[in-house]
């Protein structure tokens, strides 16, 4: 590989790890093709990329962006995940590793903070992203839904006073 080939991976990988705010650093040795291409399959599908580079030029692409928290777990063959989904990647990697021991999850990066291989775990437990927002927006929901029920209960026990004294009179 030529000095420009490295040159033009390093930007490349540099422009997208800018984008990202999340990654996962795996060892990943001891893994055939077909295990790696499950792994990228179901990353693809949490809509999470998936790149193998050596570790020099891993280091530079990871300068001045939220990826350099993670340098430390750049030894040895790795593969890196990353994207804008950190639950989501989380999942699909920690699903992946369960299944194939020779999978080891190292660490990664959530908004420019280094966490360990137990913080990606338990980012894996989290609900996803959309689950998250609609317990919330059901939470910001309930106290309006109940000033409304309160405010139509009182024309409706109106009504309901007057037809009981309706009922009464015709008696």
């Amino acid at each position: 590989m030529n000095l420009k080939s490295k040159q033009e991976i390093v930007d490349e990988l540099h422009a997208a790890w800018s984008e990202s705010n999340s990654a996962v650093v795996a060892q990943y040795s001891g893994l055939n093709v077909a295990a790696m291409s499950d792994l990228r399959g179901r990353l693809q599908k949490a809509g999470v990329s998936l790149r193998i580079v050596k570790n020099t030029l891993a280091r530079r692409a990871a300068q001045d962006t939220d990826l350099q928290a993670a340098e430390e777990h750049f030894t040895g063959p790795v593969a890196i995940a990353y994207g804008t989904d950190p639950v989501g990647m989380a999942k699909a990697v920690s699903d992946f590793a369960k299944l194939n021991k020779a999978l080891e999850i190292r660490g990664g990066v959530l908004d420019g903070k280094a966490i360990d291989a137990a913080g990606i775990n338990a980012l894996a437990s989290l609900p996803s992203r959309e689950v998250l927002l609609s317990k919330m927006l059901g939470s910001m929901q309930a106290p309006i839904s109940g000033f409304v029920r309160t405010l139509n209960e009182i024309p409706a026990s109106f009504v309901r006073t007057l037809a009981a004294i309706r009922d009464q009179k015709a008696a």
